[in-house]
């Protein structure tokens, strides 16, 4: 497959991005061993293929670095306009136990750590997040990121895991934000419960995550009994909580079954038909994929080889319209600390934004 192949999309002019985005949150250390050094040297056989935008977090650990490492790599082999090819995502998520007293230095240090670990002079895109928004200054601290704008260190400004009502308040406060990232699945549909309808009215694009759950939403787990959920893996636990929303385990199963049927008529994996639907969503610009390896980039970039039919549709909403959830806004669950999805949170991994890269 040719790069010409996969479907891209703009979030604002100049600023184009692969409508599948390699994650990052699979490379961070606690969701299971990562061959670091694999991981660094396949990432250029996506960009290759056409996957030009990489996501990552300040709160990723070893991740921006990781990036970093590639991109220099591939400036000193192939040049400048390879390197420039690839587009960095990266977040900026103070720590909770920090915002009531974060200061617009913070902020900016955290930014010029995260070009440090890139080797970037401008990243393209900084999503915002703010763990408890009555706690702090968070206007203040995203006012902070569109002077770095004005100084050419963040081309555009996304947030990440907010409904409506909290994105708004910022749109209304005149920034210009170009991008929302939520999760967005087969199995969560929340976006459709008003953020996709606003989005579109306030030229907001979905960057979906989670949209194969964590790998539940594989070949691998189809006709498997229900695990429970004594995982090791942080991602699994998380995912297993949104299954447990969705209903019991055999309407997850059910579910599978449906796309294992659906994938058979496009001669494609179950994965590549849970990917291509949430990219035929409304507003959704691209969906973020955790490939982490070279091996998986065929299947990945199966779903740039085939569109549902009114047919495929029609069987995904029926089991879905047998689910009992998740329910409520984009992130309401995960927002509520005390509740069992916001317990397995972590809350606090961007301590003292000063050190220096590599701390």
């Amino acid at each position: 497959m040719t790069p010409a192949e996969v479907e891209t999309a703009e979030l604002r002019p100049g600023h184009r991005i692969s409508r599948i985005i390699k994650g990052g949150w699979q490379l961070a250390g606690d969701h299971g061993p990562v061959e670091r050094a694999a991981a660094i040297a396949d990432m250029e056989a996506f960009l290759d293929a056409g996957i030009t935008t990489f996501d990552c977090a300040d709160i990723y650990r070893g991740v921006e670095e990781m990036i970093g490492l590639f991109i220099a790599d591939l400036r000193r082999r192939r040049g400048d306009a390879v390197a420039d090819r690839v587009v960095v995502h990266t977040k900026l998520v103070p720590d909770l136990d920090r915002l009531a007293t974060l200061t617009g230095a913070e902020v900016e240090a955290i930014v010029d750590r995260s070009l440090s670990r890139l080797g970037i002079d401008c990243i393209p895109l900084v999503q915002f997040f703010w763990w408890d928004l009555g706690r702090g200054d968070p206007q203040g601290s995203l006012a902070i990121l569109k002077r770095l704008q004005e100084k050419g260190k963040i081309r555009n400004l996304g947030v990440t895991n907010w409904d409506v009502a909290a994105t708004e308040t910022f749109v209304r406060a005149g920034f210009d934000i170009v991008s929302t990232q939520v999760q967005y699945s087969v199995l969560d549909r929340r976006p459709r419960n008003g953020l996709a309808d606003w989005a579109a009215r306030n030229r907001v694009q979905i960057l979906a995550y989670g949209v194969l759950a964590g790998g539940f939403l594989t070949d691998a787990w189809l006709g498997r009994p229900d695990p429970g959920f004594a995982f090791e893996n942080r991602s699994l636990v998380k995912y297993r909580l949104i299954i447990d929303e969705f209903g019991p385990w055999v309407l997850f199963q059910e579910l599978l079954a449906t796309l294992r049927r659906i994938a058979d008529r496009h001669g494609v994996a179950l994965a590549s038909v849970a990917t291509r639907w949430v990219l035929e969503q409304p507003q959704v610009a691209a969906a973020i994929v955790g490939a982490r390896y070279a091996r998986h980039l065929p299947q990945t970039l199966e779903a740039f080889r085939f569109r549902l039919t009114d047919r495929d549709r029609d069987e995904i909403a029926a089991v879905q319209a047998r689910a009992r959830g998740p329910a409520g806004p984009v992130y309401g669950l995960e927002g509520d600390r005390s509740g069992r999805h916001g317990r397995i949170m972590k809350y606090n991994l961007n301590t003292r934004p000063d050190v220096p890269v590599g701390g």
